[in-house]
């Protein structure tokens, strides 16, 4: 019997997961991946760190290298191979060598999907040259590295105000930069009720970072080819480096072409298996739709995390075996110098547009016992559906010991349990960590 060929577009967390997978369960299959970066399975997350000089080496954000997955797994992982286009009716994929400049087809019996997500970049002019950069894949990291390094650049403005807005704003910090933030919104962190990110901007604010909020970057502005400033609805804000942290968008261009048919947000549409319409096709990580189980709706989110986990479902059900991924809550976590912030399920905003009758409370806290040495502060929003309590989301702003009790609400969201539920819990208490009643325990009791 002919052995079984696998064919996987993207060699970064979804796509590499899918491939061990596949590998476990058929040991003799063929697996090739076409991955059009120069490197496989990498922390793309780890980024922000390695330009803050946290990480010492860009390697150390490498997972596993193509040559370390053919030598211990017998997976042919392609680096600079983009795949141009795909044939669905005659399982076939047209690939360009960017060494080489060669294009070949491949033939595949299974293929999957997993192009990621694509920086959103705005029309606007002087953008394109020297000294303007994007985080998508790990070579952006590098070449932003080696331009600091090289360049020695004093003053930099962040554009966008979101997740890597805010650890890249971070990065320069640590690095003693100049930091201007710029966001065309009136909060940071939009994935946060207004209230909570308040005291985002307030702890951005206090560390020295300039914040210019409700402001449209309208150009670059360049003397003699550099980057000289930004200049906005209302202002010219000077700048030697110019970031671009304006979110992403699911790369779905490839499979839309193909055929296949999108869904939230232009994602590829998948079921829980993530199979596509179309068998033998699959998708997974960030260019695939998932579902959101607290709004029991098609919903897109481009985290790692889901991608590592979906790679996973995909290559155990393309290999034959049976996995489903329920799901998610959103859940995302992340820092900004001493300022720690947490969120899952949904939020008042996204609440707005959502048939719920719900309560909230805020409460602030102690990350400590407040007679501990260096207890921080802890600010917790929490909602919850009426009648009944059904938790349906939390916020969390807080120092050191703050973010990661979010997990905890998350926990309770995807087993559906009440506020009350939720105040029951035996959770750990000693003054080192915490208070007799936590901050998310106080926030049930209120809302109780």
């Amino acid at each position: 019997m002919e052995r079984e060929k696998y064919v996987i577009i993207g060699g970064d967390a979804a796509g590499m997961s899918a491939a061990g997978q596949i590998r476990k369960l058929q040991p003799k299959a063929e697996i090739v991946a076409y991955e059009r970066s120069p490197h496989t399975s990498y922390s793309a997350c780890g980024m922000p760190y390695y330009i803050a000089g946290l990480v010492e080496k860009e390697n150390k954000l490498i997972v596993r290298t193509p040559e370390e997955f053919m030598s211990k797994q017998n997976i042919r992982a392609l680096v600079l191979h983009e795949v141009l286009s795909v044939d669905i009716q005659d399982r076939t994929v047209n690939v360009l060598d960017l060494k080489t400049g060669e294009v070949f087809a491949d033939t595949f019996d299974h293929l999957l999907f997993a192009t990621g997500s694509q920086p959103i970049r705005p029309a606007v002019e002087g953008l394109d040259g020297e000294g303007v950069f994007q985080l998508s894949v790990l070579q952006d990291g590098i070449l932003l590295h080696q331009f600091i390094e090289e360049r020695q650049p004093q003053r930099v403005v962040v554009v966008g105000g979101g997740y890597i807005g805010l650890e890249m704003a971070e990065a320069f910090c640590m690095r003693r930069m100049k930091v201007s933030l710029v966001d065309r919104s009136f909060q940071v962190m939009n994935t946060f009720d207004i209230d909570m990110a308040e005291h985002i901007a307030q702890a951005i604010r206090h560390v020295g970072t300039e914040l210019y909020l409700g402001e449209t970057v309208k150009a670059i502005e360049r003397d003699s080819g550099r980057v000289k400033a930004v200049i906005t609805d209302q202002r010219a804000i000077p700048a030697d480096m110019v970031i671009l942290g304006l979110g992403v968008r699911p790369n779905s261009k490839l499979a839309k072409e193909a055929g296949l048919p999108l869904g939230a947000k232009d994602s590829i549409l998948v079921d829980q298996a993530m199979a596509t319409e179309t068998e033998g096709i699959w998708a997974a990580g960030d260019c695939a739709q998932t579902w959101h189980m607290v709004t029991n709706r098609p919903f897109w989110i481009a985290l790692g995390s889901v991608a590592n986990k979906t790679g996973r479902a995909a290559g155990i059900n393309m290999a034959g075996g049976e996995e489903r991924f329920p799901g998610v809550i959103g859940t995302a976590v992340s820092k900004h110098c001493e300022l720690e912030v947490a969120r899952t399920g949904v939020s008042e905003k996204e609440l707005e547009d959502l048939d719920f009758n719900y309560d909230t409370v805020t409460i602030k806290s102690k990350t400590q016992a407040g007679y501990y040495p260096d207890a921080g502060q802890i600010h917790v929003k929490m909602i919850a559906e009426k009648p009944g309590g059904r938790i349906l989301g939390a916020q969390i702003v807080g120092n050191h010991g703050s973010a990661k009790r979010i997990d905890v609400v998350a926990t309770a969201i995807a087993a559906r349990m009440t506020v009350r539920e939720l105040v029951d819990l035996d959770l750990g208490y000693a003054p080192p960590f915490s208070l007799p009643w936590d901050p998310i325990q106080i926030a049930a009791r209120q809302l109780i």
